[in-house]
């Protein structure tokens, strides 16, 4: 292509209206008509370049087609009017002398309806029959009409009529699609080889569009044989949804078929010659989207293991949103608002496939550097070659633009060389940002997967620790913590450590964001209390624990002499927004910097017996003989000095007996010496595993941790250094309860645990601790009948025998006046009776 487009404004029409929809038609003869969007149809005059007619229809205007006998048919959204365009334009240029006179208007009413229908959107004339595309609330109704043979405008009749099923358009996010404008469509008539043509062209093909003629090979291949063979005219509908359908019109039992789906509205389609070699056929049928989307229907032909030929569709894309466009020999032209484009179809190297010509031919479009247009007429050739389009421009205005003349064989122009090296460069500047952008792209969509892939876990996690329609028991939590509690020297201080360890037998990956928060919580500040002054917490980061792995973290407890006991430990989990998403996802997050959730693992307990520090043999029997050697001396003196008030600091004791049937039933039992030389050796057995027990096995999730043999086999028992520093002894014997009752039948052998000290709160604490760890022994007995009933009731006898006597000698001591040191001394001897006869745990 030489030289530049020219480009003359005909005529303006105001700004297009949001309604209808503009169009521009070239009639028969040198009429062109033009519908803006509204109310208004213009008929303008080519030769003579004025508006000569204006009609004023009921509605906005949505196609118009004109007849072989000069009948003008409009569509508007309440039916389609009929006017006899001849008598109009004679009666126009009757009414007035002066050629260059304003034009003649005429406002169409109801007499002129020929069509009562509602939401015609498309006319096409094949013949003498009249098809209107019409939507429904569920359906697209295709109607045939047969038109009359007078003049004067009547009701057409009703032929028959064919429904489309509706589905949903695609709708993208574009102003005119939110204009309104998403129910354009587009009726065609295809034709098998060639018809009469109504009027002359450049064009071999037909031009009078809508309607074209294709190679019938083309035509057989997409409508089926008995439509080629009968030769019958087929419609083509293009729907806003996409779909391109098609209907024989000859063939008896037709119906309306899809042919192609493009995804987007159709917003027009045409016939191309492709090659000269056959000029009278088209033998390409192309088909525009909305959103630039081009499909090329070809006839090729079939493989090796195929005979004959076969339909190909070859699809591309062109820039977009595509307002308008039409189709001529072989060039393709279309408007995107912005810029007027066009695309050469024709075949320039032979050896190619046709699909790689057709996709070859769509990335290369030339800029005829033409903004602004609406609406396109159909191309026209002057007898030079050149080529006329008419365009309506979104400003209303109706411009010729001309395009220089298209050597035969002359591919797409060929840019100077300078251009070309800028076009290149261009492309390689494009290539390389595309790069980037995709590369970037690529690294966002694998960092949000990877953040998907994690917050699944995370979900998984959370359901896990927080349903409680089947509570786990402590040892089987599929994440949980449990402690050591050990004893540590610092600085010449002595501190309770504990070494949590945090299991994960759960199927999911503790990963980045999480953190073992352990609170510590002494027996004067409870968690429930909302006391957080005493309570101190420990926070662990951590990160990537899988299933099977352990994380171990120390804290220190209390420190040496602190007596709140027992201590409180509460477990959790907590995941930080800002640890899991990073800092820079979670500032584009206002307001969640800092935001976070907690998951409770376990709860664990420190009591007395976790804090006492265990005296090994060796050393209790060193401490033996320096107690014997200190009560020796202390004897001596008290002997050299009689009456002098000196006396042995006082003991304090406390004691829990436990049924031998119990403990074999729940204990493992342990030997000391490892060996089995008869039943008379059992009952050690059973003291020692239960003080093993006691001491050194898992109570509230916290054990001891133990050197070596620390229980004294000779007394069995164990001296320890509780937390206060007082040294308290824990000892264990087998005794028969029938023993201490003589005179009654019922007997029962029974493990006895007794605590020893020189400070009541040691003893005290401990007792409570022993209890606790009795208490957990009793869940896991089994359930049967007390064969030893009469027993209990003994021993419940006697305590409440106890119990009303120390009752009745507090009331009497409290009725008299006693100073606060007598009162503690009596009320510490009314706790030493009442615990001298304890209940026996069966």
């Amino acid at each position: 292509m030489e030289g530049r487009c020219s480009v003359e404004t005909w005529a303006e029409f105001g700004l297009l209206g949001k309604s209808g929809r503009p169009k521009v038609k070239r009639g028969f003869g040198a009429n062109i008509f033009i519908c803006t969007g509204c109310e208004e149809v213009y008929v303008f005059s080519a030769n003579e370049r004025k508006l000569t007619v204006v009609l004023q229809l009921p509605g906005p205007v949505n196609d118009l087609v004109e007849s072989h006998d000069k009948q003008l048919l409009v569509a508007c959204r309440c039916g389609v009017y009929c006017v006899d365009l001849q008598l109009l334009l004679h009666r126009a240029h009757g009414s007035s002398g002066d050629a260059s006179s304003i034009p003649a208007e005429l406002k169409i009413s109801s007499e002129f309806v020929v069509v009562d229908a509602d939401g015609v959107s498309s006319l096409l004339l094949v013949g003498s029959v009249l098809l209107t595309l019409s939507q429904t609330d569920t359906s697209w109704l295709l109607t045939l009409y047969k038109s009359p043979q007078q003049t004067q405008p009547t009701a057409y009749e009703v032929l028959g009529s064919f429904h489309l099923p509706q589905i949903s358009p695609v709708v993208h996010d574009d102003t005119k699609l939110k204009a309104g404008r998403t129910g354009r469509s587009i009726l065609l008539c295809a034709h098998f080889g060639n018809r009469p043509p109504p009027s002359s062209s450049c064009d071999a093909v037909d031009t009078s569009y809508p309607h074209f003629c294709l190679k019938p090979v083309l035509f057989k291949l997409l409508f089926g044989v008995e439509a080629a063979l009968a030769k019958s005219p087929v419609v083509l509908c293009g729907l806003p949804d996409g779909r391109l359908c098609f209907l024989p019109l000859g063939l008896p039992g037709s119906r309306l078929r899809v042919l192609h789906s493009l995804e987007q509205p159709v917003v027009f389609a045409g016939a191309s010659v492709v090659v000269e070699t056959d000029p009278g056929h088209a033998q390409c049928l192309a088909v525009v989207g909305e959103q630039g989307r081009v499909v090329l229907i070809k006839a090729d032909k079939a493989g090796p293991e195929r005979r004959g030929s076969l339909a190909r569709f070859t699809e591309g894309c062109v820039s977009g949103p595509v307002e308008c466009g039409f189709v001529d020999k072989n060039c393709l032209y279309y408007s995107t608002g912005s810029d007027l484009l066009t695309l050469t179809l024709s075949e320039e190297s032979a050896g190619r496939e046709d699909g790689e010509r057709g996709e070859e031919a769509l990335r290369s479009p030339t800029s005829l550097n033409v903004c602004g247009v609406a609406a396109l007429t159909e191309p026209t050739c002057s007898a030079a070659g050149d080529v006329q389009l008419l365009g309506l421009t979104v400003g209303g205005q109706l411009r010729s633009i001309r395009l220089p003349m298209r050597r035969r064989g002359e591919g797409s122009p060929r840019p100077p060389s300078s251009q070309v090296g800028r076009s290149v460069r261009d492309l390689l500047s494009a290539i390389g940002d595309v790069c980037e952008r995709a590369s970037a792209l690529k690294t966002v969509i694998k960092s949000k997967n990877q953040i998907l892939k994690q917050l699944n876990q995370v979900v998984n996690i959370s359901f896990l620790l927080t349903k409680t329609e089947e509570p786990f028991p402590f040892e089987e939590k599929p994440i949980g913590c449990h402690a050591t509690a050990s004893w540590s020297r610092s600085l010449q201080k002595d501190t309770l450590n504990l070494k949590c360890v945090l299991t994960n037998s759960s199927p999911y990956v503790l990963e980045r964001g999480w953190t073992l928060s352990v609170t510590v919580f002494p027996l004067s500040c409870s968690s429930s209390t909302g006391e957080g002054t005493s309570s101190t917490n420990f926070m662990f980061p951590f990160y990537n624990l899988r299933p099977g792995e352990t994380l171990e973290v120390s804290l220190p407890a209390a420190a040496a002499g602190d007596t709140s006991y027992p201590l409180t430990v509460n477990c959790s989990l907590i995941l930080s927004l800002s640890g899991f998403l990073g800092e820079e996802e979670v500032a584009r997050l206002p307001g969640w910097q800092k935001s976070c959730f907690s998951l409770p693992l376990n709860t664990l307990t420190v009591d007395w017996l976790h804090a006492s520090q265990v005296i090994s043999p060796t050393g209790s029997q060193s401490n033996k003989e320096t107690d014997t050697l200190q009560a020796f001396l202390s004897s001596r003196q008290i002997g050299c000095s009689k009456g002098d008030g000196a006396s042995k600091p006082e003991r304090y004791s406390a004691s829990v007996r436990v049924s031998s049937e119990l403990l074999r039933e729940t204990l493992t039992l342990k030997s000391f010496h490892l060996d089995t030389k008869g039943p008379e050796l059992a009952s050690p057995n059973i003291c020692f595993s239960l003080l093993d027990w006691l001491f050194f096995e898992a109570h509230g999730g916290v054990k001891v941790g133990r050197e070596g043999n620390e229980i004294d086999s000779s007394g069995l028992a164990i001296r320890a250094r509780a937390p206060n520093g007082a040294t308290v002894k824990l000892s264990a014997k087998q005794i028969n309860v029938a023993e201490e009752n003589p005179g009654k039948e019922e007997g029962l052998v029974c493990v006895e645990v007794r605590i020893e000290s020189s400070s009541v709160s040691a003893v005290c604490g401990l007792h409570h601790a022993v209890l606790r760890r009795i208490q957990s022994l009793l869940k896991k007995a089994p359930e049967k009948a007390a064969s030893t009933e009469k027993v209990q009731r003994l021993g419940l006898r006697g305590a409440l025998q106890q119990a009303e006597i120390q009752q009745s000698r507090l009331s009497e001591a409290l009725s008299v006046g006693m100073s606060s040191s007598q009162t503690n001394r009596f009320l510490l001897g009314v706790y030493q009776e009442l615990r001298a006869n304890p209940l026996l745990v069966i």
